[in-house]
């Protein structure tokens, strides 16, 4: 696993307590590093995602501030999937992942594909005529893919 992978899941652990012990409803859906310094916080709340919430979001964080640069921002159309339930949430739709090919044993880092199913531990995706069953610990990257007819 990469260094930024796993700085990601640490903050990703952190600042998703932090968060969704202090601002009741709101899911820490990802957090991403844009730059050593730099990262992102995509939230999600059931009554949608404004301004305000991510400024309260980015009050929280103040103590990361320190060493970070920090955007809070909606999931928006290509939401990211980090979970079994971001994924079973994804079913008979198409997602981007990026892999952690080490932890495959395959070649393939980056791929589109159709979510088939979500279980436990791992997604099975649809490639093709080729279906693979992909562990979450192993995915850098998921995230869906827009389409208009979806709209």
């Amino acid at each position: 696993m990469s260094a930024t992978h796993e700085k990601e899941k640490t903050l990703q652990r952190a600042i998703g307590q932090n968060v969704e012990s202090s601002v009741p409803g709101v899911e820490v859906l990802a957090v991403e590093l844009s730059a050593d310094d730099r990262f992102t916080v995509f939230i999600d709340h059931p009554e949608g995602v404004d301004h305000a919430l991510c400024v309260r979001v980015t009050e929280l964080l103040a103590d990361y501030r320190r060493d970070y640069a920090i955007d809070v921002s909606s999931p928006g159309l290509e939401r990211p999937l980090r979970t079994s339930a971001h994924f079973r949430g994804a079913v008979g739709r198409q997602v981007s992942l990026r892999v952690d090919s080490s932890e495959l044993g395959s070649r393939k880092k980056k791929l589109r594909a159709e979510v088939v199913e979500a279980g436990e531990r791992a997604v099975t995706v649809r490639a093709g005529d080729e279906a693979l069953e992909i562990p979450y610990e192993a995915i850098v990257r998921g995230n869906l893919v827009y389409t208009e007819e979806r709209e």
